[in-house]
């Protein structure tokens, strides 16, 4: 049975949810002309200044969990709360503020947009804050150094390699400084040395901001940096805090 902390320090709960993808077609949908149940009575919870890992095989339910925290997906059932807002009853629009505001999401597949340089990318959500020019160059050339990319602000992501936009994509989920943090594969990409960066980096994020922090991984070295690592099984939580 899956753990949910009652404590003031959640930043993070998810409460009995179960999720169904269907067959209409949208960015979220199975595809497959049948309903898919990704998760099912699954419960969950991150605290401020806690990095939680989410391990599990391929179609586990990791990257639904990480979506319903960012607001991405609403559940079939249950409760998704951020910052003690429970998003299943915001509306799209302010799913999208709270996102904004608060929560940065590195993709597995970066998303990064192929017409704007790696400063440019990381800049996005100032720009969408309304964060001055000068100040958000600043802090995207900040956080390009931080991920080891100074030198390479100005190339777009054609011009970089897959580490390198696994690590544009990390600047840029910590632009705004959010209070919520979620990592699908955040390591995926990147050699040992550069993957233990990124690495110290997040837990600098999370124990040291006191950040809620939530990553997906197959990667062992990755799950280690984890407070507790809550392992899924076919949509079901089979272990919490191992």
């Amino acid at each position: 049975m899956s753990r949910v902390d009652d404590g003031p320090r959640a930043a993070v709960r998810l409460e009995n949810v179960t999720h169904e993808y269907g067959s209409g077609g949208g960015r979220f949908s199975s595809g497959s002309g049948r309903t898919v149940t990704a998760l099912e009575d699954v419960s969950v919870s991150v605290g401020r200044g806690e990095i939680v890992g989410l391990e599990g095989p391929s179609g586990s339910g990791k990257s639904t969990v990480l979506h319903a925290v960012a607001g991405l997906v609403v559940p079939t059932e249950g409760t998704v709360s951020v910052l003690e807002n429970d998003l299943t009853t915001f509306s799209d629009r302010q799913r999208t503020r709270l996102r904004r505001r608060h929560v940065g999401i590195v993709f597995q597949r970066f998303h990064l947009l192929p017409s704007l340089s790696a400063r440019a990318n990381v800049a996005l959500p100032l720009v969408q804050a309304g964060v001055p020019k000068r100040r958000r160059r600043a802090r995207a050339e900040e956080l390009l150094e931080a991920v080891g990319l100074e030198e390479r602000i100005t190339h777009l992501p054609s011009e970089l390699s897959g580490g390198e936009r696994q690590r544009v994509a990390l600047a840029r989920a910590l632009s705004t400084d959010p209070d919520v943090i979620v990592a699908d594969e955040p390591t995926g990409e990147l050699d040992t040395t550069t993957g233990g960066d990124v690495l110290e980096l997040l837990t600098d994020v999370g124990r040291e901001r006191g950040r809620a922090v939530l990553v997906a991984s197959h990667d062992d070295e990755t799950l280690s940096v984890a407070d507790r690592v809550v392992t899924l099984c076919d949509g079901q939580v089979v272990s919490d805090g191992g």
